[in-house]
């Protein structure tokens, strides 16, 4: 199905599927009216085959869908199911057995389909239950049949308005609501996991077999071992020396000259550490000491010196003090360890990034939250986006998604407006190589923008550009000032229809690509970004967790779209000031060594329009400059909300790989006897018995592995079928009932599958955008954002942690991401009053780092830092205690502290 780049919206609860922009031609009155049958097997849509309806079966035409049609001939008994007659071989399927007598069907390019790997093989089995394959042509919304492109979103962006019709816009992008259709969600029956097209198995290895028997550790295997070695030494000689010049001869294995950086540069770490030195770092350790003893002998006076004559006094002075130390103890011991890191973008571009040959960089999908446009201004949220797009990055392998948990139409209108403005902005930030890449703080830099410009055209094209960007700013700034009088009736498309989003508690799901899909490019004809547009649907009587939840389905829909490997979450008012930001956070997550078991890196918060006094404290020096390099130096630093890059799999609730155990030391020495390791003769006699025991048992055994053989042989396409049935049962009861996007949870390195269809594709980003989709799954609970506090962040980091993840702390010289600080003080302490609930919330559910997490990968100091984390508010009860005794004391003329002997004064 084209949707021609229109809003999609829909329900999947309500089997509601609704195409807005649409004209009165292009209405789809049900699913079923797009191919006209519905498979009666698996409920899916039968597809369109070269404008023609798909028929499996000539003889009685009943409808089946491809899938299907392929599985009965593959794997059932290749017969219709309604007249029993055998299914012929269609163009395009692969042949089976008893098609030789059948040579009416030439396919030479169909005519051998050999199997994937396993794990590919297992995910398109999964993709394949609800996705339409095929390479013909579908219909579109007015029945014409189109050419699917290889984009599941393809046209122009539509232009809305609240007034007139526009003459310059098309009536095919007039605004049109349609009426529900009926979607249809069964289940496929599970395709067993088995190979017909290639008979051959594999072959177990036996243990009583010598290796050799298979192959390795033969002579020819050997020699090319030594072969391989040889040629590997020689090329570190030739980079170790540097003794041949380019092109040289080196005994018929040529070393070309691209492979030479890879030896070098591109070998080498990603990423280091820098430690602290040790001549800044030991005075503040020998401080904490210091004050650690001082606290020793404190404690020591105060406890065995009571006051008997104001007991409860003195009793609720120490228990307060007591408190205070611990706490100070809980937020010192975290630093103890402080720690820098250097990246290296020169090596992670030769790494990834060869001359000639497309870019191995990894994909990552950028989420930007927004909620109420009122308070969140769409002149901000459309700067971030801005800097978005125009990111130092392949524009292939970037993806902005953008979550309106308001469903506000002016949010939407912005979003369009700013797609628009994109296919100037981005060009020119590429062209001329700008910092930062947000139009509004970039145009109100205080300096010198002709510094280092020696191009002849910047001058007249930053002109030309900022006169453009003011004009955006009139229309984004025309926008907000007519939506603050919404219409009784509420707001309304072009042609009187209703936006879906009109009420914010109850609404369908809503989605459109924006940028991304073939046909639309920048002014220099150059591919752009893809941007996407997601509002979440909502009814009431559901939970919807805020914040959590909206990003949780922004998860979901990002990888039935695009499924990149790696997320940046970002707020709405944190735009990128380095354009080199993203490179920067994968120095970290594609470093060979130690990138697999980093789960986030965090970049710090900095802020724009601080006071030079910062009379709100909006820097976080402490924190962010002291505490978290600290914790960098542990197992990583807590997540904060914004600025920060996931891996995928770690947010899917998956453990942290385990470390490889190193290998077993052998003793080399001679004789053996005399060897203190080897444990001595007895020993060795002992270790002589028992291998003599354990190959007669062997040998005993191996009658019975060889009787086992042929019977794991013609058990094992059973079990094959029912352990991917029981791990796509599992899956759906963690992830959900979408099967497209628990098969994308197994892709480690992201991707969806080409063939897809665009019509599926949208179904399914309706279904896990819906309300009711994460009732009895784990989402919130062990996969996702977690829900149960206010401050999600710290509770998903927290999560992770335990699950053997580590974190980076990322610092570049120029900050990565800049944000809006509370200009008064009424937002400061709403801030600070959101922060302190979220960590009493934590604090008193099942997820308390006190209680929760043990025997996983959180480590001791961690741990104590998460513990501070989620327990200062709680000082503040002490706090007011302690400040009200003094006053209590002059009102009884009793004190806390025994009074000092006349005879102590002789010491002072």
């Amino acid at each position: 199905m084209n949707t021609g780049g229109r809003l999609i919206a829909g329900s999947h609860n309500r089997n509601e599927f609704v195409l807005i922009n649409a004209d009165e031609a292009s209405r789809i009155k049900s699913v079923k009216e797009l191919s006209g049958q519905i498979c009666q097997i698996c409920g899916d849509e039968v597809e369109i085959a070269d404008g023609e309806l798909f028929v499996a079966c000539n003889e009685c035409a009943f409808p089946v869908c491809r899938p299907c049609y392929e599985y009965e001939r593959r794997e059932g008994n290749q017969a219709c199911p309604q007249c029993k007659t055998r299914y012929k071989r269609i163009k395009g399927s692969p042949r089976v057995e008893g098609d030789e007598e059948e040579d009416d069907t030439d396919d030479l390019d169909n005519e051998f389909d050999y199997e994937p790997s396993e794990s590919q093989h297992f995910t398109e089995k999964m993709f394949s239950s609800r996705l339409n394959y095929g390479r013909g042509s579908h219909p579109n919304a007015s029945g014409v049949p189109t050419e699917v492109e290889s984009s599941p979103l393809t046209s122009q962006i539509p232009l809305l308005t609240y007034g007139q019709e526009d003459a310059e816009i098309s009536p095919d992008q007039h605004a049109l609501i349609v009426p529900p259709a009926t979607v249809h969600a069964y289940r496929v029956h599970p395709m067993p996991y088995s190979d017909s097209s290639n008979p051959l198995q594999p072959r177990p290895m036996a243990p009583e077999k010598d290796i050799t028997h298979y192959g390795y550790g033969s002579v020819a295997w050997k020699d090319k071992m030594e072969k391989w070695r040889k040629k590997q030494n020689e090329k570190l000689q030739v980079v170790k020396h540097q003794g041949a010049s380019d092109g040289g001869d080196f005994g018929g294995d040529e070393l070309d000259d691209t492979d030479l950086p890879m030896m070098d540069e591109g070998r080498q770490p990603l990423s280091r550490k820098l430690p602290i030195p040790s001549s800044r770092i030991n005075p503040y350790r020998l401080i904490i000491v210091l004050r650690l003893v001082i606290l020793g002998l404190f404690f020591h006076y105060r406890i065995l010196h009571p006051v008997n004559d104001a007991y409860g006094l003195w009793l609720t002075s120490v228990i307060c003090e007591i408190w205070f130390a611990v706490s100070w103890i809980l937020d010192q011991f975290p630093k103890w360890h402080p720690i820098l890191r250097e990246t290296y973008l020169d090596r992670l571009s030769l790494r990834y990034e060869r001359e000639g040959k497309p870019s191995e960089l990894a994909p990552i999908d950028v989420f930007v939250s927004t909620v109420d446009p009122m308070k969140e201004p769409p002149l901000i949220t459309a700067n971030t986006v801005l800097s978005i797009l125009a990111v130092d990055y392949p524009v292939d392998k970037v993806a902005c998604y953008v979550s309106d948990d308001g469903a506000a139409m002016l949010t939407f209108e912005a979003l369009s407006e700013t797609s628009e403005f994109a296919k100037k902005w981005v060009p020119f930030c590429k062209r001329f190589n700008i910092e930062p890449r947000a139009p509004e703080w970039y145009f109100s830099q205080k300096i010198d923008y002709l510094k280092n410009k020696v191009h002849p055209d910047f001058v007249r094209e930053r002109r030309a550009m900022k006169r453009e960007y003011e004009e955006f700013k009139v229309r984004i700034n025309a926008l907000v000032a007519m939506a603050q009088k919404v219409p009784e009736e509420g707001w309304t498309m072009q042609d009187g229809t209703p936006w879906p989003g009109n009420n914010v508690r109850d609404h369908p799901g809503m989605i459109q690509v924006f940028l991304g899909h073939s046909g639309v490019c920048d002014d220099d004809g150059n591919e752009l970004p893809r941007l996407v547009y997601v509002s979440r649907e909502k009814r009431p009587g559901f939970e919807h967790h805020k914040k959590a939840g909206a990003m949780n389905a922004l998860i979901r829909v990002s990888a039935v779209i695009s499924n990149a490997p790696y997320l940046l979450n970002v707020d709405c008012d944190h735009y990128i000031n380095n354009s080199k930001a993203l490179r920067e956070a994968m120095c970290f997550m594609m470093d060979p060594t130690s990138g697999k078991k980093v789960c986030y890196v965090q970049f710090p918060q900095r802020f724009d329009g601080i006071d030079r006094h910062d009379r709100y404290s909006n820097r976080n020096v402490v924190f962010f400059d002291i505490n978290m390099k600290g914790l960098d130096g542990l197992q990583g630093p807590i997540y904060v909300g914004t600025g920060c890059v996931f891996r995928r799999q770690a947010l899917y609730g998956r453990d942290a790989p385990a470390k490889k155990k190193p290998p077993s030391k052998t003793c080399n020495c001679w004789p053996k006897w005399c060897c203190l390791c080897c444990g001595g003769r007895k020993n060795k006699k002992a270790k002589t018995k028992k291998e003599k025991s354990k190959k007669t048992k062997n040998r005993e055994t191996s009658k019975q592995i060889h009787a086992l053989e042929n019977i794991e042989e013609g058990v094992s396409e059973v079990s094959n079928e029912k352990s991917s049935e029981i791990t796509q049962i599992k899956l759906e009861k963690k992830f959900g009932q979408s099967p497209v996007f628990v098969a994308s949870t197994i892709l480690e390195d992201g991707g969806v599958p080409p063939d897809a269809s665009p019509a599926s594709l949208l179904k399914e980003a309706i279904q896990v955008i819906s309300c009711g989709y994460e009732d009895k799954t784990e989402w919130g609970k062990e996969v996702g954002w977690i829900y149960g506090s206010v401050t999600e962040d710290i509770l998903t980091g927290f999560k992770m942690h335990c699950h053997g993840w580590r974190s980076v702390y990322c610092i570049p010289k120029r900050p990565a991401f800049k944000g809006s600080a509370p200009i008064n003080l009424s937002d400061r302490l709403h801030q600070v009053l959101r922060w302190a609930l979220g960590s009493v919330e934590i604090f008193l559910s099942r997820h308390c780092p006190i209680w929760y997490g043990y025997g996983g990968g959180l480590k001791w100091l961690e741990r104590f830092s998460y513990i501070n984390s989620v327990v200062y508010p709680w000082t503040s009860i002490p706090l007011i205690v302690y400040c009200t005794l003094p006053a209590i004391c002059l009102l009884t003329g009793k004190f806390i502290v025994p009074e000092v002997r006349t005879s102590m004064l002789f010491f002072l």
